[in-house]
């Protein structure tokens, strides 16, 4: 039911903005993602001459064919760190190989990379959203990419000629971080509590997981649980706080039968920015119960950009991190195709600390009275985004009138969705608009920007990267 009313929701959504939706943009084409209900519909372009401009705070979709390379134009200015993030959604079935992925770049007018990063389906090797983000930092000691003006996003699809040719669907986010009014600490902390807290106390309790980054669902500390069919993906929401340490496990129930699937439960961790802090696909499945946990991540504070390593580095700030945990269909070829059990623990240690002085609003980039309200009661982005009080959600730029009617119509989808869940159990599927998996990237060498493929949509990047640290350290 949940992709029938996805795509009922898509269509109306599209319909009701005025705009026509890319092609091959279809629910059933792209498999059951939820996309954000207020995307905006877009054509990346082949060239820097006609890429389309990205705004700071909104969604878009577009699609990705084989061999593709599309580019947007972002406008950036230079008081704030930018980001831009893009999840590939293959159909679902599609052919790939560990090979293929999907690579964003963030280039100055001179082709030279600010700041790339690329997703990959790895081991697991099966269709499933995967997202990549790229970042525009402004850093006091380097002298390219820090001026205003227009900079350009290029993404791209790469791997083996032999898989898919099949189109893949495109939801891309730009957002902004501001500065800090002064700056403070440039290296990361050196240590953290690494010892594993405690079970969370009170028992398990359900909760439906999303379909993509937009509904999914707000999860407090605790024990959940939830069902997923071989093939699908489920998306959460944790909000954590500057000062604050995330502890995430994911744990697929037993069944009945025999038999070996390799990395059959891949989970991934993103920050509010969508880039990618850690991810665990080596779970190995014989129809016993198996358990995937993330290594001990650090507090979040400011400084820890400044770090070598993604899992240190992309936990820079506060606000919701997101949990994707997708089962491999070879799964339900081997044991059966069913829900299979999943549950979730989840430990938030520390208590919050001040956050860093920034030189405005902090946006998605803070943990509210709102958020907290949320986790408790499993609310999602697309439940909060018709609200003019949580419209934080867009950063920089304002949303017209047929977005807030699509934002308002993809809160009915959701909701009709969390009814029938309540009523019956969590359902095997789920229709959102969100998307998941992500790599962060550093800056690189020049690259210039070639393309093949279907126009693109304006991206807008500030940079993310450089400045004072968090709490203590302000």
């Amino acid at each position: 039911m949940r992709g029938g009313v996805a795509a009922l929701a898509a269509g109306a959504l599209l319909l009701a903005s005025g705009a026509g939706a890319p092609q091959a943009l279809a629910a059933g084409e792209a498999g059951p993602y939820a996309y954000a209900p207020d995307a905006r519909p877009v054509r990346g372009a082949s060239t820097t001459s006609d890429a389309p401009r990205l705004e700071a705070g909104a969604v878009y979709r577009d699609t990705l064919p084989k061999g593709g390379k599309l580019v947007y134009r972002v406008d950036l200015d230079d008081a704030g760190h930018a980001y831009v993030s893009a999840v590939a959604v293959p159909p679902q079935g599609a052919a790939l190989s560990f090979q293929d992925g999907v690579k964003v770049s963030l280039q100055d007018r001179d082709g030279f990379d600010c700041g790339s990063g690329s997703a990959r389906f790895g081991s697991a090797g099966f269709a499933r959203p995967v997202a990549a983000h790229a970042e525009r930092a402004l850093d006091p000691d380097r002298t390219l990419c820090q001026e205003a003006g227009s900079y350009y996003v290029v993404v791209e699809r790469d791997g083996k000629e032999s898989s898919s040719g099949a189109p893949w669907g495109l939801e891309l986010r730009h957002v902004l971080e501001p500065k800090p009014k002064a700056a403070g600490p440039t290296e990361a902390p050196g240590g953290w509590p690494s010892a594993s807290p405690a079970p969370p106390a009170g028992g398990p309790r359900e909760r439906a997981g999303g379909t993509g980054f937009a509904d999914a669902p707000g999860l407090t500390e605790g024990e959940w649980t939830d069902r997923i069919r071989p093939g699908e993906s489920r998306f959460y929401r944790v909000p954590v706080d500057w000062g604050q340490q995330l502890f995430v496990s994911a744990d697929l129930g037993s069944s009945a039968g025999t038999g070996f699937v390799g990395s059959a439960l891949p989970v991934s961790l993103y920050n509010p920015a969508l880039g990618l802090v850690d991810s665990a696909d080596s779970l190995s499945y014989d129809g016993r119960q198996k358990s995937a946990a993330f290594d001990p991540l650090p507090p979040v504070a400011y400084e820890n950009r400044f770090a070598s390593d993604s899992a240190t580095s992309n936990v820079r700030f506060a606000g919701w991190y997101y949990l994707s945990v997708s089962l491999h269909p070879k799964v339900g070829e081997t044991f059966g195709d069913r829900r299979y059990g999943l549950t979730l623990r989840v430990n938030v240690e520390g208590e919050p600390q001040a956050a860093p002085p920034y030189a405005g609003p902090a946006g998605i980039f803070a943990v509210t009275e709102d958020d907290r309200r949320a986790a408790a009661d499993g609310g999602t982005g697309a439940e909060a985004a018709p609200d003019a009080g949580t419209m934080r959600l867009v950063a920089a730029g304002g949303f017209g009138a047929g977005t807030v009617l699509l934002a308002g119509l993809g809160l009915w989808t959701v909701l009709a969705r969390r009814r029938a869940g309540a009523a019956g159990g969590p359902p095997a599927g789920g229709t959102a608009p969100g998307s998941a998996a992500g790599a962060a990237g550093a800056a690189g060498g020049a690259g210039a920007v070639g393309a093949a493929g279907g126009p693109v949509p304006p991206s807008a990047d500030a940079p993310a990267g450089s400045g004072p640290p968090r709490g203590r350290g302000w």
